[in-house]
C-alpha cells in the first residue's frame, strides 16, 4: 500500500510517500520512499522545491508562480518522473492523508473527505485563519491532480476532543459554550504519535499508562494522556493559550488586555501582533524566539536572555505539575519538538522540580542526543523519554485505517 501525506501550511508544504508492505503497519516509523518540501516564504511569487528519495536522489528548483495547484502539480510530478521517480504513475497511490489544523467540535477522529467535510473545514477558517485555508487548498489541489483517490482529513484538534467538559469549558458565561468557545487544543497529531511511540518502546498497552507529552518547539503545548486519551492540554480556544512559546505569550491575565485597550495603549490589531509575534522568548529576551540563540546570549551574560529562559522553565514546570492531579500519577514524561528534542538543559531543569516524585535523570543519557530513548536512571520510577515526533507517519497510520 502506498500512502501520500500532504501537510500544507500558510507558507510551506511538507509531503511524504510511504509504502506499507504486508498486512500490518511496521512497529517503528519507516523511511519515506519520497519526501518533498515547498517553501514560498523567502521570495514573493517564487516557490522553492526540495525533493529527496530513500535511494538518495535529490532535486532542488525554484518556480515563479503563486498558484498552489501549479506548485503541487510540479511537486507530485517528481514522484513518478525524472531522477526522483519512485513509482511508475500517480495512480499507484492508494490513499492521501491531509493534516487539517482545526476540526472544531465536529470531528473527534480522522475522516474520509467529502464535500460535507470540506464545507466544515471552510466554516472553521475564522478559528484557524492561517492554516485551514491552506489545508483546504491542499485538499482541492490533491483532488484535481490525483483524481478519485481516497483522501483523508487528519485533524490536529481531534485527539483532544476526549477532554472532559470540566477541562474543556472556560469559566465564563455559559453562552460561550453555545458559541463553541471552548478549549480545543492543538498539536494533537504530535501528542498522539509520541504517546503511542512511548507505549511501543515500553512494550505496554497505551491504555495502561499515564503520560504527559511536552511538545516544545516554536509553538509549545502539553497533553495529559490517560487510558490512551487526552484528558487535558495547555493550548485552548486558540494556539495562544498555555505555555510561554517562541514569540507567543501563552497564558496571561486577561485584565492586562482590558487595561491596554481602555488606556488606548494599543488597538485590537496591535494586541494580536504583540501576543502572537512579539512576546514569549522573543519579547522578553529582545533577541530571538530561537532557544539556541537565547542560550548563546546567556553564555555572554545577557540578563534578559536569562530571564526569558527562567520564565520558560518556570511555566513549563508549573504546567507539568498542573497535569498531575487529573492523571492521578505519572508513568512517563515525554519531550518532543525542536526544543524538547535538542535542549538537554530544558529537560534537566524541568525534571529537577519533580525529583520529589522520584524522577532521576541520567546526565549522560540526557546529553547524548539520542531520540526515542529513556533518559532516566534504571531506578527512576517515572521514565522520561525524548521522542522524535513524526507527524507525517502518524497521519499515514490514520490513513491506513481507511484503506
Amino acid at each position: 500500500m502506498k500512502i501520500l501525506v500532504l501537510n500544507a501550511g500558510s507558507s510551506t508544504q511538507k509531503s511524504c510517500l510511504y509504502e506499507v508492505k504486508g498486512n500490518s503497519l511496521p512497529s517503528s516509523p519507516p523511511t519515506p520512499l519520497w519526501e518533498g518540501k515547498v517553501d514560498w516564504s523567502h521570495q514573493q511569487g517564487v516557490a522553492e522545491i526540495e525533493v529527496e528519495t530513500s535511494a538518495g536522489e535529490n532535486l532542488t528548483e525554484e518556480i515563479a508562480t503563486d498558484s498552489q495547484s501549479e506548485i503541487m502539480t510540479r511537486l507530485l510530478n517528481t514522484i513518478s518522473n525524472g531522477s526522483t521517480k519512485v513509482i511508475n504513475q500517480l495512480s499507484e497511490i492508494d490513499v492521501v492523508g491531509h493534516r487539517v489544523v482545526h476540526g472544531g467540535k465536529y470531528y473527534r477522529e480522522s475522516v474520509v473527505i467529502t464535500q460535507e467535510v470540506k464545507d466544515a473545514i471552510a466554516k472553521l477558517v475564522n478559528l484557524a485563519p492561517a492554516h485551514n485555508p491552506a489545508n483546504l487548498a491542499g485538499i482541492e489541489a490533491g483532488e484535481k491532480i490525483l483524481g478519485e483517490v481516497k483522501q483523508v482529513a487528519v485533524f490536529d484538534t481531534a485527539f483532544h476532543r476526549s477532554i472532559p467538559d470540566a477541562a474543556a469549558i472556560y469559566p465564563g458565561p455559559y453562552e460561550w459554550v453555545e458559541q463553541d468557545i471552548i478549549r480545543y487544543g492543538f498539536h494533537g497529531i504530535s501528542h498522539q504519535y509520541c504517546a503511542e511511540r512511548t507505549a511501543d518502546i515500553l512494550r505496554k498497552d497505551l491504555r495502561s499508562l499515564r503520560i504527559i507529552t511536552c511538545h516544545l518547539g516554536n509553538g509549545c503545548s502539553l497533553a495529559a494522556i490517560k487510558n490512551g486519551q487526552s484528558i487535558d492540554t495547555t493550548m485552548g480556544f486558540t494556539p495562544l493559550d498555555g505555555l510561554m512559546m517562541g514569540s507567543r505569550s501563552g497564558s496571561i491575565d486577561p485584565g492586562i488586555l482590558i487595561y491596554l485597550l481602555e488606556q488606548k495603549i494599543c488597538t485590537v490589531k496591535d494586541l494580536d501582533n504583540l501576543l502572537n509575534k512579539a512576546s514569549g522568548l522573543s519579547g522578553i529576551s529582545g533577541i530571538s524566539s530561537d532557544m539556541r540563540q537565547i542560550k548563546a546570549a546567556i553564555a555572554q551574560g545577557n540578563q534578559r536572555a536569562q530571564l526569558a529562559y527562567d520564565i520558560y522553565v518556570h511555566r513549563l514546570r508549573s504546567s507539568i505539575g498542573a497535569m498531575l492531579p487529573s492523571l492521578g500519577g505519572l508513568d512517563a514524561l515525554v519531550f518532543t519538538g525542536g526544543i524538547g528534542e535538542n535542549a538537554a538543559g530544558i529537560r534537566q531543569a524541568a525534571c529537577e522540580a519533580f525529583e520529589f516524585l522520584g524522577i532521576q535523570i541520567d546526565a549522560v543519557k540526557n546529553t547524548s542526543k539520542a531520540v526515542d530513548k529513556d533518559i532516566t536512571t534504571s531506578d527512576s520510577p517515572i521514565k522520561v523519554f525524548v521522542i522524535h515526533t513524526q507527524e507525517d507517519w502518524q497521519i499515514a497510520r490514520e490513513c491506513y485505517k481507511f484503506a
